[in-house]
């Protein structure tokens, strides 16, 4: 399926995103980022959209001057965060929206090509090679071990950068950190990027901490559980959820998500 490197649209930590043909759109891995992990959101973006996900369709995979890159639907329409910061929408709804769309994901079925939580953990581990300590890494492991199964579908990088508002409805980009997992894991993800990490980063630190609180009341709301109850559901995932996101921050939140979990194993132990 041919096409050519048109212009930027967006840019993220590892990729930027290109204009490429008609209704597509081109996801560029930058230099340095291994050649597996561009194939492996390939692979999530499949299965999650094969499973009914509000996921772009993969059409094409292409080495383009040695770069990596992945063919996807284009998603037309402004970000979530878009809207929410230029005032379009406030900020409980943003989470509202938030909220229905992490209930329509952990409602999908989950593809059998999607990592179980042992497998998932043991792939972030290697992305953020020597970064955590080893016993803490071992303390992750024997928690997972130690935890309930769960076997719903989870983004895990649920926040309003990530959702397009199409105008077929919201739409979900960046699946390459999708998990057969408890949603309590997905809400713990959430809760930790809006009210620990994103807070640190934005122009305007109550956006992101309102978007959250409204999120985790309208999804308590969806699921018919009281706030104490989804709280309580969370709290067993929020030392996987922050070593997964260790990937994506600075040091210095390295270093504090780092502590965070060492706090929390300690308390298990």
């Amino acid at each position: 399926m041919g096409g050519f490197l048109g212009e930027k649209i967006g840019e993220g930590a590892f990729a930027e995103v290109h204009a490429w043909a008609p209704g597509q759109v081109l996801k560029l891995f930058k230099a340095g980022v291994p050649r597996r992990f561009g194939r492996h959101e390939a692979r999530m973006t499949r299965a999650a959209f094969a499973a009914g996900a509000p996921a772009p369709e993969v059409f094409d995979e292409v080495n383009l001057e040695g770069h990596f890159g992945i063919v996807l639907t284009r998603f037309d329409g402004p970000t979530l965060l878009h809207l929410s910061r230029s005032g379009a929408i406030t900020f409980e709804q943003t989470g509202a929206i938030l909220a229905t769309i992490c209930i329509s994901v952990h409602k999908t079925p989950p593809p059998p090509d999607v990592p179980s939580l042992r497998d998932w953990m043991d792939g972030s581990l290697q992305l953020i090679g020597g970064v955590l300590p080893k016993h803490i890494a071992t303390g992750i492991i024997s928690l997972i071990e130690r935890l309930p199964p769960g076997d719903g579908l989870c983004h895990c990088d649920l926040h309003p950068g990530n959702v397009i508002m199409t105008a077929d409805g919201p739409r979900i980009i960046d699946w390459d950190g999708a998990v057969r997992a408890p949603a309590a894991l997905d809400l713990g993800c959430c809760h930790i990027s809006l009210s620990e990490l994103a807070p640190e980063v934005v122009d305007n630190p109550a956006r992101p901490r309102a978007v959250n609180v409204a999120l985790q009341s309208e999804y308590a709301l969806l699921a018919a559980m009281s706030p104490t109850a989804l709280t309580a559901a969370m709290e067993p995932y929020l030392p996987i959820a922050r070593v997964h996101l260790l990937a994506g921050v600075v040091p210095a939140q390295r270093e504090r998500l780092i502590q965070r979990v060492e706090a929390a194993l300690l308390l298990e132990d």
